[in-house]
Formats: structure tokens, C-alpha cells, sequence
């Protein structure tokens, strides 16, 4: 993150707003300004370029959640996008080489939350058996901005990616609410 100068923040919003405002003007708002995270700032970007710039983005955050009643440390993956006309042509899963990176993390988990509209999308990742998503969660995060019309946090109904990196997926918490304990990434 502290290798990313101002011009690279400007490009990545611009990026983000396009990826995000296809499906909503409030979806691209978080980026307006040149802003080129929406909650928490993530620890660690993965940007794919190509001729046009900025093909594709990953972000990871190492955090610790509860789930249920288990204190656990994840690496969190948000701001995940690919440029529309690049959609379909599977540079999603070159996102791969984000794998060792995540296990120098030390994080025994990688987690993530999705819209269940794109349940199929994600599910394409969790057929090889690397990922799984897990259904029937609430997940609670802060806003990232104090509002004094709204509450301090959120309870989402969205569906969970769980990647086991340390461990295996068997050690992965049960419980039906996940406390982000911060903005989500």
C-alpha cells in the first residue's frame, strides 16, 4: 500500500468506479476523489495491467474476525474487480499467483463475502476444492464513516468465501454471525 503514489490511487479509483458503478451509483460512490479503498485500506493490492492499465485488482487484509464464538486471524480479500472487457475470459483465475503471497500472510484462512447474485461466479473458484462458500451467515462490519443518522455497524445477509491456507477447511468455526470488527475491505 505505501508503494502506491497519488497517480496510482487516482487510476484505481477510476477503475473502481467504473467496475462497481455498473451495478449501482452508490456502489462507485466510496470512490469518488481519487479514494481507491471503500472501507478498510487493504495491507497487500495485487494489480494486473495491461496496454489499456488497470486490468484487474485484489486486495488482502489481515484482520481477525469472530466467528460464532472464535476469536480467528483471516486474510481478507475485497475490492476484488476485472475491467468489463475482460470479463469472461478467465483472468480471474490468474489472480492465482495471489496464493503464495497469501500463505506468507500466516493467516490460517482466506475470507471474503459476496452479493448472492454472484454465487455462480465465486462458485467457479471453489470446484477445484481450494475454496468453499458457506451459506446461512450474517456478517456484522462498522461503516467506515461515522454517520449520525445511521448506526455504527451493519448486518449483512451475503455469502462467506472461506479459503484454508494453515489449516484445513474441517477447522474452519461454525456459528451463524461473523463480527468483522471493522469495515469490510
Amino acid at each position: 500500500e505505501n508503494d502506491l503514489q497519488l497517480a496510482d490511487h487516482i487510476e484505481l479509483a477510476d477503475f473502481f468506479r467504473k467496475t462497481y458503478g455498473r451495478t449501482g451509483a452508490f456502489n462507485a460512490k466510496p470512490f469518488e476523489g481519487g479514494r481507491s479503498w471503500a472501507g478498510a485500506r487493504p495491507e497487500f493490492r495485487a494489480i494486473g495491467y495491461d496496454a489499456q492499465g488497470i486490468a484487474a485488482h485484489i486486495g488482502v487484509l489481515r484482520r481477525f474476525i469472530k466467528v460464532g464464538e472464535v476469536d480467528l486471524l483471516v486474510a481478507e480479500l475485497g475490492l476484488y474487480g476485472v475491467r468489463s472487457d475482460l470479463e469472461g475470459l478467465g483472468i480471474s483465475f490468474s489472480m492465482g499467483v495471489v496464493y503464495p503471497v497469501l500463505q506468507k500472510l500466516g493467516a490460517p484462512f482466506v475470507f471474503g463475502t459476496f452479493r448472492h447474485a454472484l454465487r455462480n461466479h465465486v462458485g467457479r473458484f471453489c470446484r477445484s476444492g481450494l475454496a468453499t462458500i458457506v451459506s446461512d451467515v450474517r456478517v456484522r462490519s462498522t461503516h467506515p464513516e461515522v454517520y449520525p443518522d445511521l448506526p455504527p455497524t451493519r448486518l449483512e445477509d451475503v455469502l462467506v468465501f472461506v479459503v484454508p491456507i494453515g489449516r484445513s477447511m474441517s477447522e474452519w468455526p461454525s456459528g451463524t454471525l461473523i463480527d468483522r470488527n471493522g469495515p469490510e475491505l
